[in-house]
């Protein structure tokens, strides 16, 4: 049918849809309804444009899709990666800032025709007393009147926060008071406003607080039935120095095979059930936020740090991964079983890693936990060594810190460094869910795969073409590049700053994670068979996993229920992968506005950095403490042209080029803390 109705757009430019139905000769109530669905998932994959009169070709010459920048009073610019065009707010059909629209482009005007999404939902700012009464300032000037429509309920006063819904993109735009924050000096009250802008669930309802009380506190007698006793197995947790949530556990034993790994979960599906007004609530956030202050979690407290938190010195009740590791680090067998444990010591990473590096002191503190972590070393090392051969890819990506003060601003920022700790126990977790995807898949049971599939030949293709400015030897083959070759082309470059910027780029190049029903294996980890096992208290998609393992082989639940829940999860997985993109913008943009509040002090300081993005607007330069700021075209002095081929900039006069991974001097010469965004100047 699509091929058909596509057709008729050989013939002429626009059709109605009483015109269609009679040029495909449709006569059957069946063959009607085809074509109606069909026309639908047209307009919703933005191939055809439907004015409500008829439908438009949507072609590269005559329209153009693209973000809206709201940049005056009186214009639109409209960006895409096709590059960008400008409407004058006249003909703009009160499109908003960030919104996706269709621009009809014509010789006599652009115009915009359809607006498909409103990504700005939510807008944040202050209320000021002025002549005319109180009145809000939006933190972000989107150059239109807001009219608050239930003001007159509410009673905000000079200096308060406030948080608005937008109801109509109408001019003035209408929007709901939803959230008053008092000017009260509170630390963390910027964030807060922030988040509640990201529509970010913060408060636990009433139905959730009933249910929570009646939370036991402890592993009860019953609790422990039908479950394998692991508590006399020596156990530890190794977690960040401020986690108060422990997911995971592990143990390790000798034996004439090699090692006996035990990955032991937190059994939270044994305390949420599928349903409930505490699954509800952590379904709707799927996923724990964490900002530079705090963390929003996905379930409350009394759970998260509580009787699901894998504690020191108490019993709890987990399902276990049980690994037999052969001499080399393969596994060779494992178990998957409900169970409970007992943990013997709470671990750090930075002690743990304190004491692989012979710090007497920490080796007085963790000797009773000395012979684990040498076992856990060992295998670790094979582990590693059978990823590289896999062809896993390291992508050396750099995590901020952000330190702040009492007062919540932000007094330092530095690069997060990652110990052999740290690695020790992300080989155990991956070696985990590895082997609880493989049983489901392999049994034929329902199953939230986390996949990771093959880059887009076209991104694959920058890799080379950046690596050639670089002067870097790649000799990758996009249309059918593995794993394994990004690999070893990332490995065997020397140069770090190079490295670094190459390393960026690919991950740049790579297509999102995500959550599915279907086993489509995980391109960067270098495997077939992927899901995730190991987080139930700060990951949905972990607790869905988790049923699935108690409802079909601890309980042995009839099959007849396996197509309903694969369907179940299908729509599952489309949502989890929709919220964890939404907690990675809320904990993007509180990070870009700390880094930009820390870069608000040091206007006027010069530092130095590496190019990590050219535009042809100007290039992004990061520092070594990972902020990142533009250094704008128009503050060049010379005239810069955009080779789009290599990627760099040339001075038309001076013939400069700034190119990827070049080092350069730069001076912190604005700041924007609405937008986050950070500007230098060339030293």
């Amino acid at each position: 049918m699509e091929d058909k109705i596509l057709a008729l757009f050989d013939r002429q430019d626009s059709w109605t849809l009483r015109s269609m139905e009679k040029a495909l000769h449709l006569k059957e109530g069946r063959e009607f309804t085809k074509f109606i669905q069909t026309l639908n998932d047209l307009e919703e994959r933005r191939i055809l444009y439907n004015d409500h009169h008829a439908y438009y070709l949507i072609t590269q010459e005559e329209y153009f899709v693209g973000r809206v920048k709201d940049i005056s009073r009186w214009e639109f610019a409209v960006t895409s990666a096709d590059g960008k065009i400008y409407v004058k707010k006249k003909f703009g059909k009160n499109a908003f800032d960030r919104d996706v629209v269709l621009v009809h482009v014509t010789p006599e005007k652009n115009e915009i025709v359809k607006i498909y999404e409103h990504e700005i939902q939510m807008i944040s700012g202050v209320f000021k007393r002025t002549k005319k009464g109180m009145i809000f300032f939006s933190d972000i000037d989107f150059h239109r009147p807001i009219k608050i429509t239930n003001l007159k309920d509410l009673k905000p006063r000079p200096k308060d926060k406030a948080v608005l819904a937008i109801e109509a993109y109408t001019n003035p735009l209408q929007a709901k008071l939803v959230k008053l924050i008092p000017d009260d000096g509170k630390a963390g009250n910027d964030i807060t406003t922030m988040l509640y802008t990201q529509k970010v669930r913060m408060e636990f309802n009433d139905k959730v607080r009933a249910e929570v009380e009646k939370l036991p506190t402890e592993v009860k007698p019953d609790d422990r039935i039908g479950r394998t006793d692991f508590r006399d197995l020596y156990t530890v947790t190794i977690d960040g120095d401020d986690a108060k949530d422990f997911d995971d556990a592990i143990s390790i034993e000798k034996n004439e095979q090699g090692y006996v790994l035990y990955v032991h979960i937190a059994d939270v599906s044994h305390y949420v059930k599928e349903g409930s007004a505490i699954d509800q609530e952590a379904y709707l956030r799927s996923t724990s936020i964490y900002v530079c202050d705090r963390v929003i979690p996905m379930l409350p407290f009394e759970l998260s740090n509580g009787i699901c938190s894998l504690n020191p010195h108490v019993d709890r009740c987990t399902q276990t991964c049980k690994m037999q590791m052969d001499q080399n680090g393969r596994c060779i067998a494992y178990e998957i079983m409900p169970s409970v444990i007992h943990s013997d010591h709470r671990c750090t990473y930075r002690k743990v890693n304190a004491v692989m590096a012979g710090d007497p002191d920490a080796q007085e503190e963790y000797a009773d936990v000395l012979p684990l972590i040498e076992n856990l070393k060992e295998l670790t090392l094979k582990m590693k060594e059978r990823a590289k051969e896999r062809g896993t890819i390291d992508f050396e990506t750099k995590e901020a810190v952000i330190q702040l003060n009492q007062k919540g601003f932000p007094v330092d920022i530095y690069e997060k460094k990652r110990g052999f700790a740290e690695e020790m126990i992300e080989q155990c977790m991956i070696q985990a869910n590895v082997c609880v995807a493989n049983f489901l898949h392999q049994n034929h049971l329902p199953c939230m795969y986390r996949v990771h599939e093959t880059p887009d030949p076209e991104k694959a293709a920058t890799i080379c073409t950046v690596a050639r400015v670089m002067n870097q030897s790649c000799d990758l083959y996009p249309d059918e590049v593995s794993a394994k070759d990004i690999q070893q082309f990332l490995l065997s470059i020397e140069d770090p700053h190079a490295k670094d910027v190459l390393s960026l780029v690919a991950l740049r190049a790579m297509q999102k994670a995500r959550y599915d029903a279907k086993c489509l294996g995980h391109f960067g980890l270098a495997l077939e068979e992927y899901c995730h096992f190991t987080s139930p208290i700060r990951r949905y998609s972990d607790l869905v996993v988790h049923r699935m393992l108690r409802k079909y082989h601890f309980e042995h639940a009839d099959r007849i229920g396996v197509h309903k829940d694969e369907a179940k999860i299908v729509k599952q997985s489309y949502y989890v992968s929709l919220k964890e993109k939404d907690a990675i913008h809320a904990e993007r943009s509180v990070d870009d506005y700390k880094k930009a509040e820390y870069m608000s002090k040091r206007i006027g300081k010069k530092f130095k950095g590496t190019i990590v993005g050219v535009m042809n607007f100007g290039f992004f330069v990061e520092l070594d403490n990972t902020v990142e700021g533009l250094v704008p075209l128009h503050s060049l002095v010379d005239h810069y042209d955009y080779d789009e081929a290599r990627m760099c900039l040339i001075g038309q006069n001076s013939h400069r080029l700034f190119a990827l991974g070049q080092e350069v001097d730069v001076l912190c010469y604005a700041v924007n803390l609405s937008k986050g965004q950070v500007e230098f100047a060339l030293c």
